[in-house]
């Protein structure tokens, strides 16, 4: 089977909401609509809205979403499929006429039948409802006696208010519009309008009916007068009122005082239907006590319809009654009538008694199979057009089977015969009496590729005995519906098409197939609108080409979907995917991301270390992107190679900015196509600073001095500490500090300038030579230092040069960490005061305390004798710089053990670990008093073997630049300097230039590692 119609599932989709809404207001199956309609009215008169009588919601009705059908009852109405307005048709409604009023009395009993089915979108569910329209009777009818004459016998000496009955007259209206009242009009023999003898009452009777009475008022003498004539005119209730008269001719007879009585009030009697005329069926019988004439009866009809008279027969003098024609008790039920008895007398003496005669029913019905069209499916010469995408379970027909017999003789099962798609279900319980509905319904999905028509045989059996039986069929004609969309052999299309390709080239051809057939089956090729154009395909045969040339450097991939749409309605459509891989042609050279690469390196790189990285494309693939990379130099600078697979550039060399800080050469890139193409790109290499250079003093000389007064005020320039590097940046941003010498905080010194400032004015005791102790620290990572004695004699004038130079040549050999400030004479004199007070204030201890000072004296003596010099005190010619190393020295140069050496620019390429400070064996100090500060912290060793290296996208210096290689230095520099003397050596971290211990064993800390 086919795949239901893409276009019905959508549509049901949307209405769901309001089926689901419609279906959940609908009233119960068994309700029934009622109306009413006055009879003989013109065509399109309002009776009534189904739609709003059943209750349905207004947000589907008038849109057509949910219509309406009138199944039966179209002879006399007609309904509004889209607003269910239930109106009169052109056939006017004769009441009188209508068979099933004419045994009817009561006006609400007279009715017409109708069918009314709602149907929702698309036919996806149909409702059945019966209705019920009330005849209403109109004054359409004139009232009318018997006759035109009627004869009334009044026996004379009847006595005042003597009653006769007079024939009534017939209205076939009824109700209001019936007979309203009987008027006496006049005696015709009489000058007067009125007759002086008769009177006119009207009486009601049991039955409801209106019964003329003729009241003797005055007295009857036949010899005077036999005869009357008068006037009865009958008069109904309509508006405008009807009427009729008729001449009553009153005989004046002789008298019958008895009138004949029947046996019984009612009489019953049942017959079985089809009975043959002549057939007796019931005997009324009446007795009459008169005699004679007078006691003669004969019977007539009373109050009888017309279809009692035509069916039965009355003997007038036995009062049998027989079929005079046969009777169908489909037709007729129940015959109901009065008959009367009348004798013979005269005037003649009346009774009237009621007879009942029920038709029982015989199986001589054959059940009635009638189908016919429900909703939208419309059934033609026993033919049904149902379209093949109906949904299982549709409703395509309506299927009413009638039997006019009654009980079991009328009730009727039916079903399918053969083996067909469909089955009946019953339409739903109504309160009205059968016949019962069923829906034809389809039970599995229809393919009209499968099967094209299907012949239903419905048959309808009676449960009579014998039961009889009917048949009718219906042809099914599957209408063929676009359910089958275009397919492609291959959902997904993938194909290799060259670059550089000629406008129009076919690319691919695409086939789609629809199993439909006829414009449903036609098939017209598009491509959606994602392929931008780059793209077009023949609509009716499929090939895809391309609108111009590819490159596949701009787009190597193109996916777009092939669309192919039916001609059917609704068009259907099918997609497949196509994919277009451009292959490549070597048409593109390598590229380098860059002309120019500036890497910045740090000196003292070790050699066959990266020292950038480039970066090239090729646009192209496969073979034409194959990349060879090649360095372009010149003989003498044959110290660049580069890694073909990763672009990174190494040096065989190290470099030293001081002797070269940039390189220029070229890298080229080939590719592997045919021909291949090539590319070159400038590198730029940039050497940046390695704090590998110590602070190198120029001025002052350690041997030198500076006079300064003792007048001299705070702020008061002392001497200027000026020192170079030879790096750049910050390892060249030189600080200064005083760093030992000035016990008595005389002196500053500007961090960045190296001015020596006075701090604080000059005492007595500040006369004499001071030595202080400058570190100059350059701001590199490690830091390096060099070291500066500044001496400064305090005194009004240089009296004596020579012995100043004697104080200055000692000074060179005493310790750095010893101070040389000022005159030691005042201290000495400062002692001998607090002596004296002491000896005077403790008199009695003055020999035990003169002993100990004396002591402590001469000990005192002895040691400044030993390490120190007194003014104006010629000192031997010692080397004082030649401190031995201390035992911490030995152990730091454990720690250095095993630690690979660094070359150091500051000892020329030599790999010494210790070092004097000063080589001070000369006796003769004067001749090196303008030489340069001695380097006391020259010596590099490094922790790590290597410098290590890292690549960095960036180089720091430029924003944009790649491949960049940054070195970073030995985590540990260490800066030793050692002598020959005993306590006076040192060494020197970089980060221990910046704490001097004036009071400690050493100079500064030893770095423990």
């Amino acid at each position: 089977m086919g795949s239901r119609s893409i276009g019905a599932v959508h549509s049901a989709r949307c209405y769901l909401v309001l089926i689901l809404q419609l279906l959940t207001q609908l009233p119960r199956a068994n309700s029934v609509l009622r109306y009413r309609v006055a009879e003989e009215g013109p065509a399109d008169v309002h009776i009534g809205n189904v739609a709003s009588d059943l209750g349905l919601s207004t947000s589907g009705i008038g849109t057509g979403d949910v219509t309406f059908a009138l199944e039966s009852g179209s002879e006399y109405f007609k309904i509004d499929n889209v607003t269910g307005e239930l109106t009169t048709g052109s056939k006017r409604i004769d009441r009188e006429k209508l068979p099933q009023c004419q045994m009817i009395f009561d006006e609400n009993e007279c009715f017409l039948n109708f069918e009314v089915s709602v149907i929702g979108p698309l036919q996806s569910w149909v409702d059945l409802f019966d209705g019920r329209i009330v005849v209403t009777d109109i004054n359409d009818n004139t009232p009318s006696f018997p006759s035109p004459v009627l004869t009334l016998s009044v026996e004379e000496n009847r006595p005042i208010g003597t009653l006769y009955l007079l024939p009534t007259a017939t209205d076939r209206d009824f109700g209001r519009n019936g007979i309203d009242r009987y008027e006496l009009i006049q005696d015709r023999a009489g000058p007067a309008s009125r007759s002086s003898v008769f009177e006119l009452q009207v009486a009601d009777t049991p039955e409801g009916q209106k019964q003329p009475q003729l009241i003797v008022k005055g007295p009857l003498d036949r010899e005077a007068r036999d005869s009357y004539e008068l006037v009865l005119r009958v008069r109904d209730g309509g508006n405008p009122p009807r009427s009729s008269q008729a001449l009553l001719r009153v005989s004046i007879t002789d008298v019958n005082d008895n009138s004949p009585r029947f046996e019984r009030a009612v009489y019953e009697a049942e017959m079985p239907e089809n009975t043959p005329p002549g057939t007796p069926v019931l005997q009324v019988r009446a007795a009459d006590r008169d005699v004679g004439v007078n006691g003669q009866i004969e019977y007539v009809f009373g109050a009888a319809t017309e279809s009692v008279r035509r069916l039965l027969r009355l003997d007038e003098a036995s009062g049998w009654l027989s079929v005079l024609h046969r009777i169908d008790r489909e037709e007729v039920s129940q015959l109901r009538f009065t008959i009367t008895a009348r004798d013979r007398g005269q005037p003649p003496r009346t009774d009237r008694t009621t007879v009942v005669l029920n038709v029982r029913d015989e199986n001589d019905n054959v059940p009635i199979v009638e189908i016919r069209k429900i909703g939208r499916i419309l059934v033609r010469d026993g033919a049904a057009m149902v379209p093949e995408n109906v949904l299982v379970d549709t409703p395509v027909a309506l299927v009413q089977v009638s039997d006019r017999d009654q009980g079991e003789n009328g009730a009727v099962t039916c079903t399918v015969v053969g083996d067909v798609p469909f089955t009946l279900k019953p339409a739903g319980e109504t309160a009205l009496a059968p016949p019962p509905k069923y829906f034809l319904h389809t039970s599995a999905l229809l393919d009209y590729e499968a099967t094209r028509e299907y012949s239903v045989t419905i048959v309808a059996v009676d449960s009579g005995s014998p039961s009889l039986s009917s048949n009718s069929s219906l042809l099914v004609r599957v209408v063929d519906i676009n359910d089958h969309a275009p397919t492609f052999a291959q959902s997904l299309v993938e194909v290799h098409f060259a670059e550089n390709n000629a406008p129009g080239e076919r690319v691919v051809t695409v086939v789609a197939s629809d199993a439909d057939s006829g414009k449903n089956a036609e098939i017209a090729y598009s491509l959606d609108p994602s392929v931008n154009g780059a793209f077009y395909i023949d609509a009716d045969h499929g090939d895809i080409r391309a609108t111009g040339a590819l490159d596949r450097e701009q787009r190597e991939r193109y996916e777009f979907r092939v669309i192919a749409r039916d001609k059917g309605t609704p068009s259907l459509q099918g997609s497949a995917t196509v994919i277009v891989q451009v292959t490549d042609r070597n048409d593109n050279a390598p590229k380098f991301v860059q002309e120019v690469f500036t890497f910045y390196v740090k000196e003292n790189l070790l050699t066959n270390s990266p020292v950038g990285m480039v970066t090239v494309t090729d646009a192209d693939e496969g073979e034409n992107a194959e990349l060879s990379l090649f360095v372009e130099h010149d003989e003498e600078e044959d110290v660049f190679s580069i890694e073909n697979n990763t672009g990174t550039i190494f040096s065989s060399a190290s470099f030293d900015r001081e002797r070269r800080s940039t390189y220029s050469f070229r890298v080229r890139a080939v590719d592997g196509g045919e021909p291949p193409r090539s590319a070159t790109a400038t590198i730029s290499l940039f050497v940046t600073d390695e704090n590998d250079n110590v602070p190198s003093i120029t001025s002052p000389a350690n041997e030198s001095y500076t006079l300064l007064p003792p007048a001299s005020g705070a702020r008061t320039v002392v001497r200027t500490v000026s020192a170079s590097d030879g790096d750049t940046g910050s390892n060249a941003d030189l600080r200064y500090a005083l760093v030992g010498g000035n016990p008595f905080l005389l002196f500053e010194i500007g961090s960045s300038s190296g001015v020596i400032t006075l701090a604080e004015p000059l005492e007595r005791r500040h006369r004499g030579l001071h030595r202080l102790v400058v570190r100059v620290n350059d701001s590199g990572v490690p830091s390096l230092c060099a070291t500066a004695l500044v001496h400064v004699f305090i005194n009004e004038s240089l009296a004596n040069a020579t012995l100043v130079d004697a104080q200055v040549a000692r000074s060179l050999a005493v310790p750095l960490y010893m101070d040389i400030a000022g005159d030691p004479d005042s201290e000495r004199a400062l002692g001998k005061q607090r002596l004296s007070v002491a000896i005077g204030v403790l008199a009695g201890a003055a020999a035990v305390i003169l002993v100990i000072l004396l002591v402590v004296t001469a000990r005192q003596c002895g040691a400044q004798g030993k390490n120190g010099y007194e003014a104006g005190k010629k000192e031997p010619e010692e080397d004082f710089f030649s401190p031995q190393p201390p035992p911490l020295l030995a152990q730091g140069s454990q720690n250095e053990r095993g630690r690979k050496p660094h070359r150091d620019k500051r000892n020329n390429g030599t790999a010494k670990s210790e070092r004097s400070l000063y080589n001070l064996s000369s006796p003769r100090l004067g001749s090196r008093r303008h030489q340069s500060s001695p380097d006391l912290a020259r010596h590099y060793k490094s922790s790590s073997p290597l410098p290590a290296v890292h690549l960095q996208p960036n180089s720091p210096p430029v924003e944009g630049k790649k491949h960049q290689a940054v070195q970073e230095l030995p985590p540990t520099n260490t800066f030793t300097g050692n002598g020959t003397g005993n306590a006076d050596a040192m060494s020197l971290s970089s980060d221990q230039c910046s704490d001097y211990g004036c009071q400690t064993v050493k100079y500064s800390k030893q770095v423990r590692t």
